[in-house]
């Protein structure tokens, strides 16, 4: 692979991406239009419906809350690419991944079937069946050059397989609890010094001792991710058609994005840094240090969303574009103090869990600034992409095809609710409710759908018979009775 030299970016360099005084981002790259023109005044013979010849950019953020997205509705967070994206592509309103957390959900990416229901001890969290063909593979059969750059790491350590069907394959290493550098290199004096340290504070030497000797903000993660599917983009360009998967980690904790993005929502904080969170109640942190914690995140989601512009921005230097179909989709969401909870919960599957983002941009501009509130998910992306490039699926995939939603036209299987499971827990919902319980039933919770999006009032107690209608009707018949255990 070619590399390419790198320049640090400057705080001058970022004041003047950010705009006046570095309050806002929205002159950063990827928050203008990314066509450079009106879709409509391109040339026809530019604007492909799909078929042979036709590239895919897939673009998998980790751990992306959609109420942290301008296109969903946020007001303060600074998110002008993926805001940019939006406006070009159909906008899925009800996207929840089918299964949790982050190796779930990418199996059910890569393979279009689903992973939920799952069994203990792993729960999902295995490589990708033998007998489940991913997309990369289907695509490399049809002649597609295929690729993979990424810095999720449980994805590639041990006996994971997501490196399948690619032809390129960049792990970049060091996020979270990677074993890349010798933690004893960091002062447990001076970590406990600066940084909010959970128990023995294993998780946060290690992820130190890794991010240790940075120098510029190219050296963060979602940089490197960004760069370096830039890398790989240049090198496909002329060796059209491709697939590219670009899997960013970022905003997964630890969260310790540069000063210029945590002063965009936060300034005059004196206190330790909550790098990593506790995953259960929020009792740990001061109202103060949770405030923190929602500032480091925003920051983090800022950084990755100016990076991921810079990548889309060179797509549209190199040309691509206008033959590829970008799709944009998140794993999963993080509790961040929300009903008095951070992390990652099986138990507490609430919309800043299960609700995520999911954009599909199409190079005609077919659905552009448009929304659809069809249930969508992460096994849908598979189905979606071999439609477009008109590739037919080896086997019956279990996600739906969501290219017709782009014509304005329903998908071939309507869907009337959707289920989801994380752990030990699942989810059910419809247009009226949204129930979570345990897999056999018990510990249920129930929300109105529309008057209690937030799910704040508990209605299980009062609506006992609607619990186990959801249960039976919607969990135990997409599980094919399989609930709540059942044989290997």
């Amino acid at each position: 692979m070619r590399k390419r030299p790198k320049r640090a970016l400057t705080r001058k360099d970022f004041l003047r991406a950010a705009g006046a005084a570095g309050v806002s981002l929205l002159g950063a790259a990827g928050c203008r239009s990314f066509t450079g023109m009106q879709l409509s005044h391109l040339p026809k013979d530019y604007l492909p419906s799909g078929g042979p010849g036709m590239n895919v950019i897939l673009v998998i953020i980790d751990t992306l809350r959609k109420d942290h997205v301008g296109a969903y509705g946020n007001d303060w967070i600074k998110t002008p690419t993926l805001d940019a994206i939006a406006g070009e592509s159909l906008l899925f309103t009800r996207a929840h991944p089918e299964a949790m957390p982050t190796i779930p959900a990418r199996r059910a990416i890569h393979t279009g079937m689903r992973t939920w229901p799952t069994r203990p001890p792993h729960f999902g969290w295995r490589p990708i069946p033998s007998g489940q063909r991913t997309l990369a593979e289907i695509l490399s059969t049809e002649g597609y050059s295929t690729a993979l750059v990424t810095d999720t790491y449980v994805q590639f350590r041990g006996n994971m397989n997501f490196g399948r069907g690619f032809d390129a394959y960049r792990t970049i290493r060091g996020q979270e609890k990677d074993h890349y550098r010798d933690p004893s290199s960091i002062s447990e004096k001076e970590m406990r010094k600066h940084y909010l340290i959970l128990g023995n504070g294993e998780k946060a030497r290690q992820y130190l001792a890794n991010v240790q000797g940075r120098k510029s903000e190219e050296d963060w993660f979602a940089p490197k991710v960004f760069l370096n599917a830039m890398d790989v983009l240049e090198e496909a360009a002329g060796d059209s058609p491709f697939f590219l998967v670009a899997d960013c980690y970022d905003p997964h904790e630890p969260w310790d994005p540069p000063k210029e993005y945590v002063d965009l929502y936060d300034r005059g904080y004196e206190g330790k840094e909550p790098l990593d969170d506790n995953y259960g109640k929020d009792d740990y942190l001061t109202n103060r240090q949770l405030l923190r914690m929602r500032a480091l995140y925003a920051a983090e989601t800022t950084m990755m969303d100016r990076w991921l512009g810079k990548f889309i921005e060179r797509a549209h230097q190199l040309g691509v574009m206008e033959k590829t179909l970008l799709v944009v989709v998140s794993d999963h969401g993080h509790l961040l103090g929300e009903h008095g909870y951070t992390g990652k919960l099986p138990y507490a599957l609430y919309p800043e869990l299960t609700d995520t983002v999911l954009m599909v941009r199409h190079p005609q501009g077919k659905g552009a600034g448009k929304r659809t509130d069809f249930y969508a998910s992460t096994h849908d992306v598979a189905p979606t992409i071999l439609s477009f490039l008109r590739v037919k699926q080896p086997m019956p995939m279990d996600g739906e095809d969501l290219m017709p939603l782009l014509d304005g036209k329903d998908p071939e299987r309507s869907r009337d609710h959707f289920t989801q499971g994380y752990g030990k827990y699942l989810c059910c919902r419809d247009a009226r409710r949204v129930m979570f319980c345990r897999s056999d039933g018990t510990d249920a919770h129930l929300f109105d759908a529309i008057n209690d999006v937030d799910q704040r009032r508990d209605l299980a107690e009062a609506e006992p018979e609607t619990v186990r209608r959801m249960y039976e009707e919607y969990a135990q018949k997409d599980a094919a009775g399989r609930l709540p255990n059942f044989p290997a």
